[in-house]
């Protein structure tokens, strides 16, 4: 396999030039962008998993109002993001916008607390993974796997596909949506059917959600949207830069708002008002799966279980994507390694990035394997590796989210008469105010999302493992502004064409 490899032996006279444009150009159009975006939320996996988990925590009715609001939220954020994505052509999206709306300092520091939350949402989906493929294997054929020997054979599938044309994964993440989507929808007409207690507006009325633990429903629910924002991540590989990621974006955003709203009141109506809680809180992310049990034939559960697992792979995917185009961004912009801007001559894949996040992802995977070893729970890997990591990923993500529509407005300033204020000031300022919010209740509620009932050293070990590194990454710049001057100008400037 042919590379196309930066050198980091060029003077620092030369720092500011882009090392590579190798991402493989003009291969990804709308539809294929908005199901790739759409993988990395996991429709599935939402459905059968955060849905149930969400009501069970919390005990409020409003789980699906809560999609409503967080998605006005974030079509407001879309508005912006569209708009400064047609001028912002790089592979490390909030690490490049932020970088050019609020200073590089801070979009140094964005973007190393980007790779920390974006890998750790990968490797831990992939311990929720490891878990329900060992379950499936001992359901239906009694073979008895650890789990991460499971996680190990996702391990392999994601690097492969990580490696290769991107135009690939887009068609195979296609398939996997497009089956969810039915799965879910065929819950959802069943739950409307039966409706033990009538179709009511249950799940939807304000004070069901307005209520005391609001706050950790909201931060439950925007953890199902994370990944919408990758759109901006592929616009160097898109057919229309200026239009195709903005678009698929807000599409996106809406689809997966509408569609987790709709299938989150099907399951209220579908178990009754009055049991969703309880039933919630008795099986867990198993809710869906035994409603299906129990008016589905078998052999549609066990397409609905495989179909979870490969909900999970879509996602794993997704992530692994976003996070090997991170790595090349930095590497092109040298303030990583060099190396990382390795391309394939073949495939046109971050080719370096995509390795550099299966070896995080291997190391991770081994760790908890070996400390878990000595643990008789069977749900070790989702309590932990699952739990811990997708939280500290969520935590990281909507904090970068706010500042992104920060430095929209800041960045829009200069293209006052090509938006109108809607666009350039409103919109996104009203969203950074809302995502604000919502980090705010993820640090308070942060303790009830990773499952403990008080304060522990975890509540804050977890968050600052995200932040810390991204302080850092801000010093570091810093720096590199007074040191290294033609380095630091290089910042955030790889592929942008405006």
């Amino acid at each position: 396999m042919g590379v196309n490899l930066g050198t980091g032996s060029e003077p620092d006279s030369a720092s500011h030039q882009p090392i590579s444009s190798g991402l493989d150009s003009r291969r990804i159009g709308t539809l294929a962008l908005v199901f790739m975006i759409i993988a990395a939320s996991a429709p599935l996996t939402v459905v059968a998993g955060g849905v149930p988990s969400n009501f069970a925590v919390t005990g409020l009715l409003g789980i699906p109002l809560s999609f409503i609001v967080l998605g006005v939220i974030l079509i407001l954020f879309a508005i912006g993001y569209a708009a400064m994505s047609r001028h912002v052509h790089n592979a490390g999206a909030f690490f490049a916008y932020i970088a050019k709306g609020l200073g590089k300092p801070v979009g140094m520091g964005a973007a190393i607390t980007a790779l920390v939350a974006y890998n750790s949402m990968q490797i831990g989906i992939a311990g929720m993974f490891g878990f329900v493929f060992s379950s499936f294997l001992d359901s239906l054929f009694g073979l008895q796997a650890a789990w991460w020997i499971c996680a190990l054979i996702a391990w392999v599938i994601v690097g492969l596909m990580g490696i290769s044309r991107v135009d690939f994964s887009a068609k195979v993440l296609g398939i996997i949506v497009g089956t969810e989507f039915l799965i879910v929808i065929v819950f959802d007409v069943i739950g409307f059917a039966h409706s033990p207690e009538g179709i009511t507006a249950d799940g939807l009325l304000p004070d069901q959600l307005f209520a005391p633990g609001v706050g950790a429903a909201l931060a439950f629910s925007i953890a199902a949207f994370m990944g919408f924002e990758s759109g901006a991540i592929y616009n160097e590989e898109v057919k229309d830069p200026k239009r195709t990621a903005g678009r698929a974006t807000i599409i996106a955003v809406s689809i997966i708002a509408v569609f987790y709203a709709l299938s989150a009141w099907a399951m209220t109506v579908g178990e009754g008002a009055s049991n969703v809680v309880r039933r919630s809180q008795e099986f867990g992310p198993d809710l869906m799966f035994v409603f299906l049990s129990e008016h589905t034939p078998v052999w549609f559960v066990d397409l609905s279980n495989l179909l979870f697992l490969t909900s999970l792979l879509a996602a794993l995917v997704a992530f692994h994507n976003i996070v090997s185009r991170y790595f090349f961004a930095l590497g092109r912009d040298r303030v990583l390694p060099t190396i990382l801007a390795t391309t394939s001559r073949r495939t046109g894949a971050p080719v370096a990035g995509s390795l550099a996040q299966s070896g995080l992802a291997l190391i991770v995977i081994i760790i908890f394997a070996i400390v878990g070893s000595g643990s008789d729970d069977p749900l070790f890997p989702v309590v932990t590796l699952f739990t811990w990591l997708t939280n500290m990923g969520a935590f990281g993500l909507v904090l970068l989210m706010a500042l992104t529509a920060l430095a929209v407005v800041g960045f829009l300033r200069s293209h006052s008469s090509d938006y109108p204020l809607w666009t350039r000031v409103i919109a996104p300022g009203l969203s950074a105010i809302g995502l604000i919010v919502l980090f705010v209740a993820i640090v308070i509620n942060f303790n009830v999302l990773i499952g403990l009932e008080g304060a522990s050293v975890l509540s804050w070990l977890l968050p600052a493992i995200v932040l810390v590194p991204g302080i850092f990454g801000t010093i570091w710049a810093l720096v590199l502004r007074s040191s290294r001057p033609q380095l630091y100008a290089g910042i955030g400037t790889g592929g942008s064409l405006g």
